[in-house]
C-alpha cells in the first residue's frame, strides 16, 4: 500500500528555484498496479525515487505499507530498501557476470548463506533458463531486462518501481515485457509503479496518473 499526501519537492538551481513536485496525493491499495506518466522532465523519476527512498521530499508524507519514509533514519532507510525491487531502463547488469550470478548478486547481499528457493521456477516462467550462463552482451534487450525482473522479483519484494522499463525495447517487446511484469506481480500480490512515455501500455494497469506541471491531471 502507498499512501503520498501533499508531496512537495523543489529544486535549487542557484537563485531560482522550482517545484517539480507540488502538493501530490495518492493512494495505491496493496498488490495494486500503478502506471505514472508524463512529458519528459515532469518529475516522473524524481516522484518514483521519492517513494524508492533515494530522494527526500521537501515537504508532505509518504507512506509504504505503513512505513512513513520521512521518520527514517539512513539505517532504516537502508533496511527499507532491501524491501523493495527496483528495474531500470538501462538494466544496470554487471557486464562480468553471467546471467545466473545477476539474478543472484543482490540476494545474496540481502539473504547471506540462505539458499534461493524461488530461483528455478522464476527463471522458467521469465524463460531464462537456457541463458544462464549467458553474459549481458550476448542477450536482447528483453532478455537484459527479463533479467532485471528476476533480479527484482527474487528478493520477495514488498513493491516494484520500474523507471521506464521499456524505453529501450520496440513496441511487440515492451508489451511482451509489462504483460509478464504485471502478471508476476499480480501471482505475488506485490505493489508495482511504473514509469512510463508510453499510453498504449496502461491497459496492463489498475491506475493511471499524469504528472503535468508538478500536479496530477
Amino acid at each position: 500500500m502507498i499512501e503520498v499526501k501533499d508531496l512537495c519537492f523543489i529544486r535549487n538551481d542557484g537563485d531560482n528555484k522550482q517545484n517539480i513536485l507540488n502538493k501530490l496525493n495518492l493512494f495505491v491499495p496493496a498488490a495494486q498496479h500503478l502506471a505514472l506518466l508524463g512529458d519528459s522532465g515532469s518529475g516522473k523519476t524524481t516522484f518514483l525515487h521519492i517513494l524508492a527512498g533515494l530522494l527526500q521530499a521537501d515537504s508532505g508524507s509518504v507512506s509504504v505499507n505503513n512505513q512513513e519514509l520521512s521518520s527514517l533514519n539512513e539505517r532504516e532507510l537502508a533496511l527499507y530498501r532491501r524491501k523493495i525491487g527496483l528495474i531500470f531502463q538501462h538494466y544496470q547488469l554487471l557486464d562480468c557476470l553471467t546471467v545466473k550470478q545477476n539474478i543472484l548478486f543482490q540476494y545474496k547481499l540481502n539473504f547471506p548463506g540462505q539458499a534461493a528457493s524461488e530461483f528455478a521456477p522464476l527463471v522458467e516462467e521469465l524463460g531464462l533458463q537456457n541463458k544462464l550462463n549467458a553474459l549481458p552482451h550476448q542477450l536482447s534487450g528483453g532478455e537484459q531486462q527479463r533479467v532485471g525482473i528476476a533480479r527484482a522479483l527474487l528478493n520477495k519484494p514488498q513493491i516494484i518501481f520500474a523507471d521506464e522499463p521499456t524505453g529501450n525495447l520496440d513496441q511487440k517487446r515492451s508489451h511482451q515485457v509489462v504483460k509478464l511484469l504485471t502478471e508476476l506481480c499480480s501471482e505475488r500480490q506485490i505493489n508495482l509503479v511504473m514509469v512510463t512515455h508510453s499510453h498504449q501500455l496502461t491497459d496492463y494497469f489498475d491506475q493511471v496518473k499524469v504528472l503535468r506541471d508538478g500536479h496530477f491531471e
